[in-house]
């Protein structure tokens, strides 16, 4: 059964969030992250895809943001994978798919929602039991968003509630 479209609405923030194919993990050591987090930067810039969260799982990745026009979300979603992959393959020695199917998003609304969004994702490392508090996770945004420190991904000025 074919799926169906996907949901994308102008100037909309979007819960984005990508698997691991077979749950398989994608950031094996420090330097897969930062590679990870390289591209995001640079196609975040390309799509002018606003970033206001993320959380770098060891299978899987959570982005929270909005992009101006929606049909860029598939490219940007496209190219930052597509990169990231044949990283990945070329340094593992691996061939095939690295993630599972397409991407997923959730449509989120600028109000709280959003703030809890980010949050529970922030939380993650957590919940899987990987640290005891999400600051000590070096692989979120938490620690910009709420100490402000800087590493150029989040775009929180531009965030309006």
């Amino acid at each position: 059964m074919p799926r169906g479209p996907r949901l994308l609405i102008d100037n909309a923030c979007y819960h984005i969030y990508t698997r691991g194919n077979h749950k398989q993990s994608v950031f094996n050591k420090d330097e897969d992250y930062e590679i990870y987090r390289l591209r995001l930067r640079k196609y975040k810039v390309r799509y002018g895809f606003l970033l206001y969260g993320y959380c770098l799982m060891p299978n899987h990745p959570h982005m929270i943001g909005e992009i101006e026009n929606s049909k860029d979300l598939s490219c940007f979603m496209h190219d930052l994978n597509r990169s990231y992959t044949a990283f990945f393959n070329k340094k593992y020695k691996k061939v095939g798919y690295l993630w599972q199917g397409r991407f997923q998003t959730k449509i989120i609304t600028k109000d709280q929602y959003l703030i809890d969004c980010i949050n529970y994702i922030e939380l993650n490392p957590v919940r899987a039991g990987l640290v005891k508090s999400p600051m000590d996770y070096p692989y979120s945004s938490y620690r910009e968003r709420v100490f402000g420190e800087d590493n150029g991904l989040l775009m929180l000025d531009k965030l309006a509630l």
